[in-house]
Protein backbone atom coordinates (compact mmCIF):
# COMPACT_ATOMS: atom_id res chain seq x y z
CA UNK A 1 0.00 0.00 0.00
CA UNK A 2 1.32 3.41 -0.89
CA UNK A 3 1.00 6.71 0.92
CA UNK A 4 -0.99 7.87 -2.12
CA UNK A 5 -3.63 5.17 -1.53
CA UNK A 6 -4.00 6.24 2.10
CA UNK A 7 -4.27 9.89 1.07
CA UNK A 8 -6.79 9.03 -1.66
CA UNK A 9 -8.97 7.27 0.93
CA UNK A 10 -8.76 10.32 3.19
CA UNK A 11 -9.71 12.68 0.37
CA UNK A 12 -12.52 10.38 -0.80
CA UNK A 13 -13.86 10.20 2.76
CA UNK A 14 -13.88 14.00 3.05
CA UNK A 15 -15.56 14.48 -0.34
CA UNK A 16 -18.17 11.83 0.46
CA UNK A 17 -18.85 13.52 3.81
CA UNK A 18 -19.32 16.86 2.06
CA UNK A 19 -21.67 15.27 -0.49
CA UNK A 20 -23.68 13.59 2.28
CA UNK A 21 -24.05 16.98 3.95
CA UNK A 22 -25.24 18.55 0.71
CA UNK A 23 -27.71 15.75 -0.04
CA UNK A 24 -28.99 15.74 3.54
CA UNK A 25 -29.54 19.49 3.55
CA UNK A 26 -31.20 19.40 0.12
CA UNK A 27 -33.45 16.58 1.30
CA UNK A 28 -34.46 18.41 4.46
CA UNK A 29 -35.09 21.78 2.82
CA UNK A 30 -36.36 20.88 -0.65
CA UNK A 31 -37.30 17.24 -1.02
CA UNK A 32 -39.09 16.48 2.25
CA UNK A 33 -42.35 18.05 1.08
CA UNK A 34 -42.04 16.44 -2.38
CA UNK A 35 -41.27 12.84 -1.47
CA UNK A 36 -43.53 10.20 0.01
CA UNK A 37 -42.79 9.17 3.57
CA UNK A 38 -41.24 5.91 2.34
CA UNK A 39 -39.01 7.62 -0.24
CA UNK A 40 -37.91 10.22 2.27
CA UNK A 41 -37.03 7.48 4.77
CA UNK A 42 -35.00 5.68 2.09
CA UNK A 43 -33.20 8.92 1.29
CA UNK A 44 -32.40 9.46 4.97
CA UNK A 45 -31.05 5.91 5.17
CA UNK A 46 -28.76 6.55 2.21
CA UNK A 47 -27.48 9.80 3.72
CA UNK A 48 -26.90 8.16 7.11
CA UNK A 49 -25.02 5.21 5.59
CA UNK A 50 -22.95 7.60 3.50
CA UNK A 51 -22.03 9.68 6.56
CA UNK A 52 -21.07 6.70 8.70
CA UNK A 53 -19.12 4.81 6.07
CA UNK A 54 -17.39 7.90 4.64
CA UNK A 55 -16.22 8.77 8.13
CA UNK A 56 -15.00 5.20 8.48
CA UNK A 57 -13.17 5.47 5.16
CA UNK A 58 -11.47 8.63 6.39
CA UNK A 59 -10.40 6.88 9.60
CA UNK A 60 -9.08 3.86 7.70
CA UNK A 61 -7.12 6.20 5.44
CA UNK A 62 -5.45 7.73 8.51
CA UNK A 63 -4.75 4.27 9.94
CA UNK A 64 -3.32 3.16 6.60
CA UNK A 65 -0.62 5.83 6.88
CA UNK A 66 0.49 4.28 10.17
CA UNK A 67 -0.10 0.62 9.31
CA UNK A 68 0.19 0.18 5.55
CA UNK A 69 -1.18 -3.14 4.35
CA UNK A 70 -2.68 -4.54 1.18
CA UNK A 71 -5.57 -5.92 3.22
CA UNK A 72 -6.40 -2.46 4.51
CA UNK A 73 -6.22 -1.14 0.93
CA UNK A 74 -8.76 -3.79 -0.11
CA UNK A 75 -11.01 -2.79 2.80
CA UNK A 76 -10.89 0.86 1.78
CA UNK A 77 -11.72 -0.03 -1.83
CA UNK A 78 -14.67 -2.12 -0.70
CA UNK A 79 -15.96 0.71 1.47
CA UNK A 80 -15.65 3.26 -1.32
CA UNK A 81 -17.36 0.95 -3.81
CA UNK A 82 -20.02 0.05 -1.27
CA UNK A 83 -20.84 3.70 -0.60
CA UNK A 84 -21.08 4.43 -4.32
CA UNK A 85 -23.24 1.37 -5.03
CA UNK A 86 -25.48 1.45 -1.95
CA UNK A 87 -26.04 5.17 -1.54
CA UNK A 88 -25.64 6.04 -5.20
CA UNK A 89 -28.22 3.51 -6.37
CA UNK A 90 -30.72 4.75 -3.78
CA UNK A 91 -30.12 8.38 -4.79
CA UNK A 92 -30.57 7.51 -8.47
CA UNK A 93 -33.75 5.47 -8.01
CA UNK A 94 -35.26 8.08 -5.70
CA UNK A 95 -34.34 10.71 -8.28
CA UNK A 96 -36.31 8.94 -10.99
CA UNK A 97 -33.79 6.58 -12.56
CA UNK A 98 -35.03 3.16 -13.67
CA UNK A 99 -36.02 1.00 -10.72
CA UNK A 100 -33.82 -1.88 -11.92
CA UNK A 101 -30.84 0.12 -10.62
CA UNK A 102 -32.13 -0.85 -7.18
CA UNK A 103 -30.42 -4.23 -7.67
CA UNK A 104 -27.15 -2.41 -6.96
CA UNK A 105 -28.26 -1.43 -3.46
CA UNK A 106 -27.80 -4.85 -1.81
CA UNK A 107 -24.52 -5.33 -3.69
CA UNK A 108 -23.33 -2.07 -2.18
CA UNK A 109 -24.50 -3.20 1.24
CA UNK A 110 -22.57 -6.45 0.84
CA UNK A 111 -19.46 -4.49 -0.17
CA UNK A 112 -19.80 -2.31 2.94
CA UNK A 113 -20.10 -5.35 5.19
CA UNK A 114 -17.16 -7.05 3.47
CA UNK A 115 -15.11 -3.86 3.73
CA UNK A 116 -15.57 -3.66 7.48
CA UNK A 117 -14.81 -7.35 7.95
CA UNK A 118 -11.65 -7.08 5.82
CA UNK A 119 -10.64 -3.98 7.83
CA UNK A 120 -11.10 -5.98 11.03
CA UNK A 121 -8.81 -8.71 9.67
CA UNK A 122 -6.19 -6.14 8.64
CA UNK A 123 -6.25 -4.51 12.05
CA UNK A 124 -6.33 -7.85 13.89
CA UNK A 125 -3.10 -8.86 12.18
CA UNK A 126 -1.43 -5.82 13.71
CA UNK A 127 2.06 -4.51 13.21
CA UNK A 128 3.78 -7.89 13.40
CA UNK A 129 1.95 -9.37 10.43
CA UNK A 130 1.94 -6.61 7.85
CA UNK A 131 1.08 -7.95 4.44
CA UNK A 132 2.87 -5.36 2.35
Amino acid sequence: MSATQARNAQVAGCVLLALATIVGAFAAHVLKARLSVDYYAALQTAVLYQFINALGLLVLGVLAERRPSRTLAVAMSLLFGGIVLFCGSLYLVLGGAPRWLGVLTPLGGAALIAGWLVAAVALWRGKDARDQ
